[in-house]
């Protein structure tokens, strides 16, 4: 068949899987990474059956090639240099009208074109009418470029079969562009499959696939079973991906997927619009009892015995929402237990890790912080392990599991700081008497307005009688719920997230205020260790619960190789497959076994140029098993430290979850700092007189 002037061929779109018959005419777009969607907004194949395709040769070897698909249209003009024709073979530089020796090249679709364009036409076949001269079949690869001031295209590349016999490998991924909408930041969106058929004449056999563009890292490569396929004409195979925005505002990325055709890759454009949510952020709460076993109240009134377990309802009680919620923050006590034992607290309905929440003595009374991913149905577990004891369960806070608590307003973020001592009764020589409270606050500058809660270890060291703690914002009645339980005669710390208020005439300034009463006559020791934030502050860290996991046991050398010694430095470092780029701490358990003389525990990030701090994790006796909840940074090589005091302790951590910088209010460059410094400095501090409650 011959065609030369005007109309050379009209064929009504249609559908088909078998592979195309020759002579082919087929027009490939392979749209690479761009802004603008100039001159074309997505890759494609326009053949005879999908679309109607008219090719018209004109003097001077002139092709001018058009589609249509449903009233949308792609136009490609190409003409050799002047003075030249087209020749099998050769590679032809190309610009928009040809200049200088250069083939000329025009690529437009629906109203959009370029006037800046470089580019080359590579001919593969070029025959001609006997009669006119003119081509009448036609085969070539083409790489177009459009950069003006306006757009920036990155490289269109394709192919061109006219009334051709020369065969063409081709693949077409669809749905393309892949549009994710909207979608919270460091939230992964759900998988989306794209399915890549081949459409040429030839098998085209697939390489790796991977991500490319402005913003690969907004985005996740899931899987592909494309790679290192071949594929026939109508066969498929698929690839998929998720949208894990890192900032707000549209983000773009390429699906990449090698071949073995002329453009080498298929390109398939992503996109998707982060937006600020709440998920994993912080919102405290009022403290409130959730459970007490003596009562009845949340579990059964009886002891928990030996093997058994309760599984308490958490969400929609206590000021627990009833949905939204990933984990909770709870303080533990145990009350009166048979034996030496341990709890563990786990999400209901998952099989019990092998790690411990609170580790107690027989007739112990005490407590621990205790953060627990929420299981099925809004529970978690509480199980006993040896004898008998009474628990009681009181709820701090929440971390929300996705973005339905954004209705509660803005949760806040975790901000460490170098752990420090705020204030310690026994440096005044008088404890703090029973049914008293102390005011204390601090002040970290420009930030005063946007800290809502503190993050201490609040220990009671030799209290006259049997009592508890109760740490709170200060205002109204002293909460029913306590923070720590004590025994007579022993020191016993905890961690706790108090809620704060506004201060407006400490020292002269306005600053976050909270307050600590205690039942009997005890010295008290307050450490600092870290900030919950509005949500606003640069470099807020958020959270992500997981069951509890073991990392460290030096009794079986795991983790650490030995028992700690006195004066003795421990490194754990955290095991690769729990961290991610930005994680900066971990939330663990830490636990002292049977430690040979009393002794202090320092927790601290390792290989770093932080010094070890004057503050305390964990105060055990000789002979006794204690933990305590730790916010523990982790240094530039993913480790952190373990001091020990005197005497020689085995150390046992198990880790709750991580907290990692927030992209929506990362300052760059995110990610674990290499020399980790305070985020947060406090300018000044201040403590009140005891006061009766």
């Amino acid at each position: 068949m011959s065609v030369a002037g005007a109309c050379a061929l009209a064929v009504l779109p249609g559908m088909a899987l078998a592979a195309p018959t020759a002579p082919y005419t087929v027009l490939t777009v392979d749209v690479g990474d761009q802004t603008g969607g100039y001159p074309i907004n997505r890759s494609d194949v326009f053949d005879r059956d999908n679309s109607t395709i008219s090719v018209v040769a004109q003097s001077n070897d002139r092709l001018a090639v058009d589609t249509n698909r449903a009233g949308s249209y792609v136009r490609l003009s190409i003409q050799p240099p002047a003075g030249e024709q087209w020749t099998a073979g050769q590679t032809y530089q190309a610009t928009w009208q040809g200049d200088g020796g250069t083939a000329a090249m025009d690529l437009a679709s629906d109203g959009r074109g370029c006037g800046h364009v470089s580019g080359w036409i590579k001919v593969r076949q070029a025959e001609r009418d006997g009669d006119t001269g003119r081509v009448n079949a036609f085969a070539a690869a083409y790489e177009y470029s459009c950069r003006d001031s306006t757009y920036y295209t990155g490289t269109v590349s394709g192919e061109l079969r006219w009334n051709s016999s020369v065969d063409y490998a081709v693949a077409h991924g669809e749905p393309n562009p892949v549009s994710f909408n909207y979608q919270e930041i460091a939230v992964p969106s759900a998988a989306r499959t794209v399915t890549f058929r081949s459409v040429g004449s030839a098998p085209v056999t697939f390489g790796a696939a991977s991500l490319g563009g402005p913003t690969p890292e907004a985005f996740a490569l899931l899987g592909s079973d494309c790679t290192g396929r071949t594929l026939t004409p109508g066969q498929t195979c698929t690839v998929s991906v998720a949208a894990n925005p890192t900032r707000e505002g549209v983000q773009q990325a390429s699906l990449l997927l090698a071949d073995d055709s002329a453009s080498g890759t298929r390109r398939v454009q992503l996109a998707v619009e982060g937006f600020r949510g709440v998920t994993g952020s912080y919102y405290p709460l009022a403290p409130k009892r959730l459970m007490d076993t003596r009562s009845g109240l949340g579990a059964p009134k009886a002891k928990i015995g030996p093997g058994k377990k309760v599984d308490l309802q958490v969400t929609g009680r206590g000021g627990v929402p009833s949905s939204g919620v990933g984990s909770v923050v709870l303080n533990v006590t145990v009350v009166g237990p048979t034996a030496g034992s341990f709890l563990t607290l786990y999400p209901a309905g998952q099989s019990r890790p092998t790690a411990s929440s609170i580790n107690f003595a027989k007739s112990w009374l005490g407590s621990n912080s205790v953060t627990v991913k929420v299981g099925s149905g809004g529970k978690v577990s509480v199980y006993n392990h040896a004898g008998s004891t009474d628990v009681v369960v009181d709820v701090a806070g929440v971390w929300a599991g996705n973005n339905s608590l954004s209705s509660r307003g803005q949760g806040g973020q975790y901000q460490w700081i170098k752990p420090f001592r705020l204030y310690d009764t026994r440096d005044d020589g008088a404890p703090l008497p029973a049914n008293y409270y102390m005011e204390s606050w601090l002040s970290f500058g420009s930030v005063n307005a946007n800290v809502r809660a503190l993050v201490v270890n609040i220990t009671a060291v030799s209290p006259r009688k049997a009592g508890y703690l109760t740490a709170w914002n200060g205002q109204g009645d002293v909460p029913t719920a306590s923070t720590v339980n004590y025994p007579a005669g022993k020191v016993v710390p905890n961690l706790a997230i108090v809620e704060t208020v506004e201060c407006t005439e400490c020292g002269g300034k306005r600053a976050p205020q909270f307050a600590i009463y205690t039942s009997q006559t005890t010295h008290l020791v307050v450490d600092v260790v870290g900030v919950i934030d509005d949500g606003t502050v640069p470099d807020g860290l958020r959270f992500t619960p997981m069951s509890p996991t073991r990392i460290a046991d030096s009794r079986i050398g795991q983790g650490l190789p030995s028992v700690l010694g006195p004066t003795a430095v421990g490194k754990v470092t955290a095991p690769a497959s729990m961290l991610t780029p930005s994680t900066q701490v971990l939330a663990m358990n830490v636990t002292a076994v049977t430690p040979t003389s009393n002794t202090v525990l320092t927790v601290w990030p390792a290989d770093s140029a932080m010094t070890r701090p004057t503050a305390s994790n964990l105060n055990p006796a000789a002979g006794q098993t204690v933990s305590n909840a730790v916010l523990g940074i982790l240094g530039p090589t993913q480790g952190f430290n373990v001091y020990n005091h005197s005497g020689n302790t085995h150390v046992v951590a198990d880790v709750v979850g991580t907290l990692w910088v927030y992209p929506g209010t990362a300052t760059p460059p995110t990610g674990r700092a290499s020399t980790p410094g305070s985020r947060l400095k406090v300018t000044d501090s201040g403590v009140g007189a005891p006061s009766p409650r």
